[in-house]
Formats: C-alpha cells, sequence, structure tokens
C-alpha cells in the first residue's frame, strides 16, 4: 500500500512474502494452539467423566392413597331343575330334594335372607298347582332354616333361611369353616286323582339378599 512507485514489482513481491509469511506464522501458532488445547482438554474430559459429579442427582418421593370398600355380597347356585315323583305307584304325594348353595358376607348390625317364589303356574293346566306345593328347610350351615312347613306362592316370596349380621361364608375366624354353605330344601306335593297324566313343570326363584 505504501511502496514507492519506483519499485512497484519488489514491494508486490514484499507484500506476498509478508502475506505469506504472517499466513504461515499465523497457521503455526494456530495449529501449535490446536495441539496444547486439544490434547490435555481431552485428558480433563476423560477425567471428568470417571469422576462422580456431587448434586448431579435426584430424587422423588410422592405418596398415595389406596382405599376399598367393603360391602354385603351374597351369591346362590341350585341345580337346574328337580323332579317330584311319587313313593309309589298309590295316589299319596310327590316328594323332591333341593340342595341350596350360598356365599354371603352381611356387616354388622345387618343381616339378610335367603327366599323362594314361583313365578309361574304349573303347565299345562290340569295337573299340579303351586298352591299346594309345600317345602320345610334342613341342615342350614350358616344362618337359621326357615320353621316348620313353607307353602310356595306366585304372589309373594317365603323365607328359606335368614342371616344375622357380621357372618360371613368361608375362611374360619369370625366366617363359617364350609365354603360354600347349603341349606337342604324337602319339597311335597299332594297327587290327586283328578290330576291329567302328563308332565307339568313350574318355575320358581330363588334371592339371596344382604345388608
Amino acid at each position: 500500500m505504501c511502496c514507492p512507485q519506483s519499485a512497484p514489482i519488489t514491494c508486490v513481491y514484499e507484500m506476498y512474502c509478508m502475506r505469506a509469511m504472517h499466513t504461515l506464522t499465523i497457521s503455526a501458532k494456530v495449529r501449535s494452539a490446536f495441539r496444547l488445547a486439544t490434547v490435555p482438554g481431552a485428558a480433563r474430559y476423560a477425567l471428568l467423566l470417571l469422576l462422580p459429579i456431587p448434586g448431579a442427582g435426584d430424587i422423588q418421593t410422592t405418596a398415595q392413597t389406596l382405599s376399598a370398600t367393603i360391602s354385603p355380597a351374597g351369591k346362590l347356585s341350585v341345580p337346574a331343575g328337580m323332579t317330584l315323583s311319587g313313593s309309589n305307584t298309590r295316589f299319596g304325594s310327590f316328594a323332591g330334594e333341593m340342595l341350596v348353595s350360598y356365599w354371603a358376607r352381611t356387616q354388622g348390625g345387618g343381616g339378610g335372607s335367603v327366599t323362594v317364589q314361583a313365578t309361574s303356574e304349573f303347565a299345562p293346566a290340569g295337573g299340579p298347582i303351586v298352591a299346594t306345593v309345600t317345602y320345610s328347610c334342613a341342615g342350614a350351615t350358616l344362618g337359621t332354616g326357615c320353621s316348620g312347613s313353607q307353602t310356595l306362592q306366585t304372589g309373594s316370596q317365603t323365607s328359606v333361611l335368614s342371616l344375622p349380621g357380621g357372618v360371613c361364608t368361608g375362611g374360619g375366624g369370625a366366617c363359617s369353616a364350609q365354603d360354600p354353605n347349603t341349606v337342604q330344601l324337602q319339597f311335597s306335593a299332594p297327587n290327586k286323582p283328578q290330576y291329567k297324566t302328563g308332565t307339568y313343570s313350574a318355575q320358581i326363584t330363588f334371592t339371596i339378599s344382604t345388608v
């Protein structure tokens, strides 16, 4: 830039050389600085990876409440059907037995019951009627079976057994040792001479309730 006009070639050459030397010098310094920075820097970086870093972890604790509501419960199991049959060929009565299985849990101060009701009349017509069918209860393993002879009805439920409060099926302790609990029902119906021959059927429904 400040070269005398009398020596333009020399000036250009010197500028080139100076630029070249400057460039080479800078490049050498950069390379040297790079070597000095990367080698020790890499060693320090490796040491930082190998050494534990205090305060780098995090622990969080939360609490949750689990709740369960235990309610009174009841379940029934009965055979698919029962046949009333006569003990001999003479007019007398029909009889049949049914084992009712049940599971129950009642709350303290509560209770429960098992009932039965005829939900249809004998069909076809000309044979027995529901109002002539009686039953009795025996051997209840939890609660108290019905007392005496009960008459089956279509318009209302009749008792099979009653359950006190604070009882349960199975497990022992405060609960019964037997699982399931059972009660035996013995049905009876008269075999009247005027009944027409044939097969007659009626439907009965059992219900368990617990509180």
